[in-house]
């Protein structure tokens, strides 16, 4: 019986290249964004492959929707198997800039949406004794820098969340794992924002999601928490 996977937060980039990964491995896939246009298209390219894709345009900070979202899912496919926390928001800018809110947003989609999400497949997973939740992380997530106060914030508490989480639910089979992304994402609209040259490293989405599934494959008797992924320049080695 294939598994599902739910991505939660899905664009042109990563999360995308997750999804192509985990169809291509034969997953019935949910798509979930505030963006219907963008997973509607992606759902229509991905059901080429011959997998089922549900995309449903899903608030995840916000309680009721994301309850009505799962709701949906189980109604269509059953409890999910794979949740991948990926919906991120950056708000840049200096502590004398940053507004109350900008900063509560950051938290909001970052770690509120993701408790939001893992809330309702837990319980599902223990229920039959497996699942995987996997997490987006960023450099942000272990070490802050300015400018990046309500973002590093944000992915801090994530992981903490992720964290706490592989503890409790760890025992009873199901893997939690959080991903750091060590490294600016390739996708043609960057490398147009910032005239980056062919040579400039950058990782590059399909060969992260590659690490994606490959944590959705360990065997539980060694099961990974932290995987850190960046691309090759050497300053990241030294």
């Amino acid at each position: 019986m294939s598994q599902t996977a739910v991505i939660a937060g899905v664009g042109p980039g990563l999360g995308a290249a997750i999804a192509r990964k985990f169809a291509n491995e034969g997953c019935n896939i949910v798509l979930l964004s505030r963006s219907s246009p963008y997973i509607i298209n992606l759902s229509n390219r991905l059901e080429e492959t011959g997998i089922k894709v549900l995309p449903i345009p899903t608030d995840i900070t916000e309680a009721t929707q994301v309850e009505a979202t799962f709701e949906q899912i189980r109604g269509e496919f059953g409890a999910p198997d794979i949740l991948v926390n990926h919906a991120g928001n950056a708000a840049w800018g200096n502590l004398s800039e940053l507004t109350p809110e900008a900063f509560e947003n950051a938290w909001r989609v970052c770690t509120l949406g993701a408790f939001l999400c893992v809330k309702q497949v837990v319980p599902d997973m223990l229920e039959k004794g497996n699942g995987t939740i996997l997490f987006s992380g960023a450099t942000s997530a272990v070490r802050g820098r300015a400018g990046a106060i309500a973002f590093s914030s944000a992915k801090h508490a994530m992981r903490g969340l992720a964290s706490s989480l592989a503890r409790e639910v760890g025992p009873h089979g199901i893997h939690v794992a959080h991903i750091i992304i060590d490294g600016v994402i390739n996708t043609p609209s960057l490398r147009e924002r910032y005239q980056l040259d062919a040579g400039e490293p950058l990782l590059e989405p399909d060969a992260i999601a590659d690490t994606y599934w490959a944590l959705v494959q360990q065997e539980r008797s060694a099961w990974s928490f932290e995987v850190d992924v960046r691309p090759h320049n050497e300053e990241f080695f030294t």
